[in-house]
Order: structure tokens, then C-alpha cells, then sequence
């Protein structure tokens, strides 16, 4: 099932060169780099009289998975197994290091990946599946490793919602990542889990500012949202930790201090961090979009985060990817360690029951004499 669509994500002809589309991340459609045709807008000379681009509408494609629970084994990443239930993220975030897997399915990780998405329906019923199969090892599973797995479209399709069923019938410990405040509509199910010492959450706070937030994350919950998300997940019993991630170098690294306020007077009760990763497409999108938003800063911004990527846009080795290299790195690391110790976010992270797993009896199946 497909909804209504534009056709194209290109500007119509007229519109000015790499002209924002009004709500999304991405100021183009950079072609995938498994594309055979590369695609660029130019400028006529015309532009004081170009129109303001149409807004660009969300296709929505159902993809029928094969599988549900992926696994890594990368040495600095502290999980290993995740669950996406979607494809493609709408909230824009034009940064987001998820953008180039638009790739493999030929679309485009500019303005494609907050588009075009796909919605993964038998999600809830492949875990099922995965989970009974005989010496599964439970661990962690992490909802929102890639894309939000509370973006807008989980409003309507509720895939998350399904899963968090399945793990909560199976005693499973899940732990969340989100920009969203959706998440709260799920206490029903988070709660009494994170009772049980089966549930955690982590909610992204990238910025305070409202402003930057709006143009750096189109449609994700404006800050203070994020702020109450925390709170309210709080009160209910849910271990939070805030996330504040990227980190981006003359752009909001000097807010480290007062989001790491911001979020233990909510009540969280750890905090990372991640510095900018611009890993293939992003490297042009996020440039594009420091020129459009931020050009009196754009030069030193890419300056600095060369210097912390051994003078190119990226580096991906293990063990420096997440935090980058150089003196302007180790900086931010030591600013940051500090600002969690002085607000009482330096605990170690919270530690799951992988214990209490067990797959639930099917209607029919016989009950063992101690069952309960």
C-alpha cells in the first residue's frame, strides 16, 4: 500500500538552485552513490524571481521483511543487536548517519530518506518468530539504533507498539532511543517493564534552541518536548538517560554544560554524547545545509571537524568514529566528562535482566506443571 506522493523530489522548473523544501532536513537530492544518473539543480540567473518550492509529501511503501532482529559486532558500539521498524526517518535530521542506507535501495539519502520510507508491518510478527527459536540467547534489544522507531508514521501504523508486545510477553529487556514524545503514549507497556528492571530510555537533546533544532531537525519534538519527555518517563519508573548527540563542533558544543542541566533537572539519570560523523552522502547534505543555515559559521565548522577526522570529512575507523581525534577532540571529551560529573549524569548505565526471559505458551500448547 502506497500513499499519495509527489513524483519528483527535484526542484520544478523555475525554482532556484537547492532551494529548501519548507519541513525537511536535506537542501537536495544527492544522488545515491550506487546510481547510475547523477542528479544536480542549477541556477538560471532568474532566482529574484523563483517561487518557493511545493512542499514535498511523505510516500509510504510497506516492506515485507524477512527478519527483524539485526546484529553488529562493532567493538564500539554497546549493544548488538537492534530492531528498526522503520526505513528512512521523517524527522529530517539532516545529519542523521542512517541517511546512506537510502542507498542500497536506489533511492537518495538527501531528501529520498525523509520521503520516501518504509514501514516494516510484520515487524511484531517476525520477533515472535525469532524469539522461539531454539538456543535464541536473550540480550538487550535496542529500538532506534538507526531511524527513529517514533517517528510520525508510528502514530498511525503503531508498529513500535506491536513489538513492545511481544517483548513484554516475552520478559525481554528492550532499550529505547528516541527524539519523540510518542514515547509516552507506550507507558502502559514501559513502565510496569521497566518495574520488572526489562526497560530503559534515551531521549536525544541535541540543542536548547528552538531555532536550531526547527532547521536541524525539522520534525522531531522542539526541545522542551524532549525536556518533559524526559520528566514524565521519570516519574513513571523509567530509567532516562539523555543523549546529546551530534555533537557539532562552533555549532552547539558550547551548549554541552546547559543541556547536561537542562536534562538531570528532568530527571535523567545518565548522558553521551557522539561528535558529528559524516560518513559518505552526509558529508555534501551536511555542508549544503551549513551554507544555507549557517554560512557566517560554515568555513570554521567544517575546519574543526576536519581537524578532528585526521583532515578529511570522516574517519570510520573503530574506536575514534564516535569521538573523533586531535586536541579539539580530546577537549570535548574533557568538557564533557566534566559537565556530567558536576550534574550527577556520570553513573554507569543501567543494566537490564536477561533473566526473566521465556516464550509465552501458544494457544493449545500444554502447560509444564510449575508454568505460571
Amino acid at each position: 500500500m502506497t500513499s499519495t506522493a509527489s513524483p519528483s523530489v527535484l526542484p520544478p522548473p523555475g525554482a532556484r538552485a537547492n532551494a529548501a523544501r519548507k519541513g525537511r532536513g536535506a537542501q537536495s537530492n544527492v544522488s545515491g552513490r550506487y546510481e547510475t544518473h547523477a542528479r544536480s539543480a542549477e541556477d538560471d540567473g532568474w532566482s529574484f524571481a523563483d517561487p518557493e518550492p511545493p512542499p514535498l509529501r511523505t510516500e509510504v511503501t510497506i516492506e515485507t521483511a524477512r527478519t527483524i532482529i539485526s546484529t553488529n559486532d562493532s567493538p564500539d558500539i554497546s549493544f548488538d543487536q537492534t530492531i528498526n521498524t522503520y526505513r528512512g526517518c521523517e524527522h529530517g535530521c539532516v545529519y542523521c548517519y542512517a541517511r546512506p542506507n537510502h542507498a542500497y535501495a536506489g533511492l537518495s539519502p538527501g531528501l529520498d530518506f525523509e520521503s520516501r520510507l518504509f514501514v516494516k508491518a510484520n515487524a511484531a510478527e517476525l520477533l515472535a518468530r525469532e524469539l522461539a527459536r531454539p538456543g535464541y540467547v536473550p540480550k538487550t534489544i535496542v529500538l532506534g539504533g538507526v531511524t527513529d522507531v517514533y517517528q510520525p508514521l508510528e502514530r498511525t501504523w503503531k508498529v513500535t507498539r506491536a513489538v513492545l508486545e511481544v517483548l513484554a510477553a516475552h520478559r525481554h529487556p528492550v532499550a529505547l532511543v528516541t527524539k519523540s514524545a510518542l514515547v509516552l503514549r507506550d507507558l502502559d507497556i514501559l513502565a510496569p517493564m521497566a518495574a520488572a528492571g526489562l526497560a530503559k530510555v534515551a531521549v536525544s537533546v541535541t540543542t536548547l534552541d528552538p531555532k536550531l533544532a526547527r532547521a536541524m531537525e525539522p520534525r522531531a519534538a522542539a526541545p522542551h518536548r524532549r525536556l518533559d519527555t524526559i520528566r514524565a518517563l521519570t516519574e513513571a519508573g523509567v530509567p532516562t538517560g539523555v543523549m546529546t548527540a551530534p555533537l557539532i563542533p562552533a555549532l552547539n558544543d558550547h551548549e554541552i554544560d546547559a543541556l547536561l542541566e537542562a536534562a538531570a533537572a528532568a530527571g535523567a539519570v545518565s548522558a553521551g554524547y557522539v561528535a558529528l560523523r559524516l560518513p559518505l552522502e552526509i558529508a555534501q547534505l551536511f555542508q549544503e545545509w551549513l551554507a544555507a543555515n549557517a554560512p557566517d559559521r560554515a568555513q570554521r565548522v567544517m575546519k574543526l571537524v576536519r581537524e578532528m577526522r585526521g583532515g578529511r570529512d570522516y574517519d570510520p575507523a573503530w574506536g575514534v568514529r564516535q569521538r573523533g581525534t586531535g586536541p579539539y577532540a580530546q577537549l570535548m571529551a574533557q568538557r564533557f566528562r566534566a559537565a556530567a560529573k558536576r550534574h550527577g549524569l556520570d553513573r554507569p548505565r543501567t543494566r537490564l535482566d536477561v533473566s526473566q526471559f521465556r516464550v509465552p505458551p501458544k494457544p493449545g500448547d500444554q502447560l509444564g506443571l510449575f508454568d505460571t
